[in-house]
């Protein structure tokens, strides 16, 4: 599938939005007003629980956070803007390498969900940081298999952890946010573990940053760069990190 053909595709899914969108666009409407409603950042607690390293272990350097909540271009987004992250990538996780392509995918019978591998330093940002973003920023967790505009189980949240140590912050985190009632719903984040990622298509990639004034991006992603600007300002960075610098040139 074209590039052209996916933003096709997604413009057709959510044709009657965006087509209010546009109007809003060339009306000169603010960020404040264009936002998905379904995706209202949250103020939540930091996690009770995070990560903790083993006595006498030689200090990580790096580490992967593999995380799922909607469409991958805006969860991407956010955390390329996030101080710590060396890198994320969107892809797939939950089902087979050989379903692992958007047209596919796309069907909802995969078992894939859209996803994002963040690799980061744990020496400037935790993982259960990681996971506040992921909660209050990136997506809404009370959604079930769907998020914003987009639905199916492909837009479901999920969290792929890469140990049973992240297993156990993640499952704990939950556990604390809703215990403390922060959503006006539960959350319905599955933890799903022993599960492979694959990368998305190279068009996928770097999405947010590349089309900026894109109705969708315009609408449901870029407010999500705004509030993590504003809920967390100590560890926002303004230059992302691409995935598009990190490839060698010839």
């Amino acid at each position: 599938m074209t590039e052209s053909l996916v933003r096709s595709a997604k413009r057709t899914r959510v044709r009657s939005t965006l087509f209010v969108t546009a109007l809003l666009i060339a009306a000169g409407a603010s960020l404040t007003v264009l936002r998905s409603t379904a995706e209202v950042a949250h103020t939540i607690p930091a996690p009770a629980v995070d990560e903790q390293a083993e006595p006498g272990a030689q200090a990580v350097t790096s580490e992967i956070a593999v995380l799922a909540g909607g469409c991958f271009w805006g969860v991407q987004g956010v955390f390329q803007h996030v101080n710590g992250v060396t890198s994320a990538v969107s892809g797939y996780a939950g089902g087979e390498q050989k379903t692992a392509h958007y047209e596919v995918v796309g069907s909802g019978r995969t078992g894939h969900a859209e996803s994002v591998r963040i690799t980061f330093d744990p020496r400037t940002i935790s993982y259960g940081r990681i996971l506040q973003i992921y909660f209050s920023v990136a997506h809404d967790p009370t959604q079930l298999n769907r998020q914003g505009p987009d639905v199916g189980t492909q837009y479901r949240s999920a969290i792929f952890p890469a140990s049973t140590e992240q297993a156990r912050v993640a499952k704990a985190y939950i556990a604390q946010l809703n215990q403390a009632r922060v959503y006006n719903a539960a959350i319905v984040t599955k933890i799903e573990p022993d599960r492979e990622f694959y990368a998305a298509e190279d068009y996928h990639q770097d999405y947010l940053t590349r089309y900026p004034s894109q109705p969708y991006i315009v609408y449901n992603d870029l407010p999500k760069i705004e509030d993590l600007k504003r809920l967390f300002p100590e560890v926002y960075r303004t230059d992302p990190v691409l995935v598009a610098a990190a490839r060698p040139t010839n």
